[in-house]
């Protein structure tokens, strides 16, 4: 997809008249004064008509499609029905390349999020300047565009839209400007109460320019009376429930947070320079040479100015509930997640499978590229040979055309590729990470049959998925997902393999030992730690099938008003 670049969508905390005029000008950033009536920026890219209105109905397995060709093939940009990470946020105090170190750090992140990416810098006059962009990091910024973003102060964010529909104007950081100055954001996570904040702000006033949940905090800011500048923050965080790691830049402070059950991650590094980085995971701070120091701890306030770093603590707060996805599939496998390596733990996960299910085979392979480390595990421990059975395409773009509705799969074999030396005459294990709605997995199981394997056995390194997050991952409602409808003999059915097993979710937490508690287990229990005050914010990305999209009646149940 082209990058759609524009200037950041500025907000206007109050419900005074515009007084600026309208500068569309994608050349040059927008620059904050002190205290500006601020502009929505415009844009030529239009979300899904706002209009459409759910079912009551629920979409039965498998979901069929008519027409590949409509306006939600831009949404869909995996193989796969897994759940979509949230975003990924960067934070950078003192260093005069600020905003190229926050630019490579986001590269690093580019997984956590693929529809937008944006940085906000502080310049030498104290002026938040941002650029933000439709489209990978990549597409979004140029050498060009960098240069217009100069300062020592950065914070940059990639997304994904789990709250607010796909376009530019939610696309992060957001700047808005109030009466002590200027404020930037950029939240990773979702609010669960940000229905009734938002209507609790706009009865009083308050004008909204997106339709993020992100808004919100810069409102509850605004209004807030607190001194000095992070008693703000902490004043609004105290109205917020839900996940949220969250970097803040003023003229001359950088702020991080995260929620007090420490739903996401957040961690903080410094460069040998001195420059202190805070980011969504320790890749970034591998990328940009910054030594990995500690996590932000849940319900912790950092500020970092000219005297230092200096921490408080945001509020009291219960046992931490860390996303246990991250480890299973959101962060890659080279970062350190909640003090844990993220590669050691799916290793282990495949070692479990081995031990708990194991099955007479040929060869073990990946679904890749999330599937392959815990495949890795699960060979090791089998002593059986690791190859690599499905080859990933990487030059799929977001959107393609279907050559004929007479091939079956075609979203599936233009992104995976069975090798037929591999599979031909083999009892196959497969190892993947998780099951969502089962479509995707019944489709790799019928490539790997038609390349000739004998069986087919699925290992999944993570317990059946029976309810929906709230806490920002987007995943289908809960009756979507296979495994609350079906058990796993059912699935194994669907999905045409052999065998099938999943890792033992008891098992998951004796690994874990002492640390079993500190780790939110909603999305396999349906119990979740902050009760969800609102439906879930739906999109319709979240009903599209591994790339056969269709047409605009077969998303069901989906949208929330």
């Amino acid at each position: 997809m082209a990058a759609t670049s524009s200037i950041s969508s500025s907000l206007s905390l109050n419900a005074k008249p515009n007084k600026l005029s309208n500068n569309n000008n994608n050349n040059k950033p927008h620059r904050f004064l002190r205290n500006p009536f601020l502009n929505p920026s415009s844009s030529s890219f239009s979300p899904l008509p706002a209009s459409i209105s759910s079912s009551s109905s629920s979409p039965s397995f498998p979901l069929r499609v008519s027409n590949p060709l409509t306006l939600l093939a831009a949404d869909n940009d995996d193989y796969d029905e897994k759940p979509r990470e949230e975003c990924g946020v960067v934070g950078i105090y003192g260093d005069s390349e600020a905003s190229r170190l926050c630019y490579l750090a986001l590269h690093a992140l580019q997984h956590r999020g693929q529809e937008g990416a944006g940085i906000v810098t502080v310049s030498k006059d104290k002026v938040l300047q941002t650029i933000t962009g439709v489209g990978l990091v990549s597409e979004v910024f140029s050498e060009s565009k960098l240069d217009q973003l100069p300062g020592d102060i950065a914070i940059g964010h990639v997304r994904y839209s789990t709250a607010g529909s796909s376009m530019l104007k939610n696309v992060q950081p957001f700047v808005a400007g109030y009466r002590f100055g200027s404020v930037g954001v950029a939240h990773n996570g979702n609010l669960v109460n940000y229905t009734k904040l938002r209507a609790d702000l706009e009865e009083n006033g308050s004008i909204f320019n997106t339709s993020s949940d992100t808004e919100v905090v810069l409102h509850l800011i605004a209004i807030s009376k607190a001194r000095p500048f992070f008693m703000r923050i902490v004043d609004a965080c105290e109205k917020l429930q839900g996940a949220y790691s969250m970097v803040f830049v003023t003229e001359d402070k950088l702020v991080a947070v995260r929620d007090p059950h420490g739903f996401r991650p957040l961690v903080m590094g410094r460069r040998s320079n001195g420059a202190v980085v805070f980011a969504s995971e320790t890749c970034a701070l591998d990328l940009i040479e910054a030594t990995y120091e500690r996590e932000v701890y849940p319900g912790e306030v950092l500020v970092v100015d000219k005297d230092g770093v200096k921490c408080q603590c945001l509020m009291p707060h219960p046992e931490p509930k860390q996303c246990i996805f991250e480890h299973i599939y959101f962060s890659l496998p080279n970062s350190i997640v909640f003090g844990r390596s993220v590669y050691e733990s799916r290793h282990v996960f495949g070692e479990i499978l081995a031990t708990e299910s194991p099955v007479d085979c040929d060869v073990v392979i990946a679904v890749p590229d999330s599937g392959v480390v815990a495949a890795l595990g699960y060979a090791a421990k089998a002593g059986v040979a690791f190859q690599q059975g499905l080859i990933r395409s990487h030059y799929v773009g977001r959107t393609f055309i279907e050559p004929s509705q007479k091939i079956r799969d075609f979203g599936v074999k233009l992104k995976l590729s069975p090798v037929r030396g591999v599979l031909e005459g083999k009892r196959v294990v497969v190892v993947d990470d998780s099951i969502v709605r089962g479509t995707t997995s019944s489709k790799i199981v019928r490539l790997l049959r038609e390349a000739g394997a004998k069986e087919v056995h699925m290992r999944i390194a993570s317990p059946p998925i029976i309810a929906s997050c709230y806490y920002g991952v987007d995943t289908p409602s809960s009756n979507e997902l296979i495994s609350n409808r079906m058990s796993v003999d059912e699935i194994r059915d669907y999905i045409g393999c052999d065998s099938l097993a999943f890792l033992s979710f008891e098992t998951l937490k004796k690994h874990l030992g002492e640390d079993s508690r500190s780790f939110c287990y909603a999305c396999f229990t349906g119990d979740y730690p902050v009760k969800p005050t609102e439906d879930k914010v739906k999109r319709g990305g979240d009903f599209i099938d591994d790339g056969l999209v269709g047409g605009i009646h077969n998303i069901e149940g989906g949208w929330v008003r």
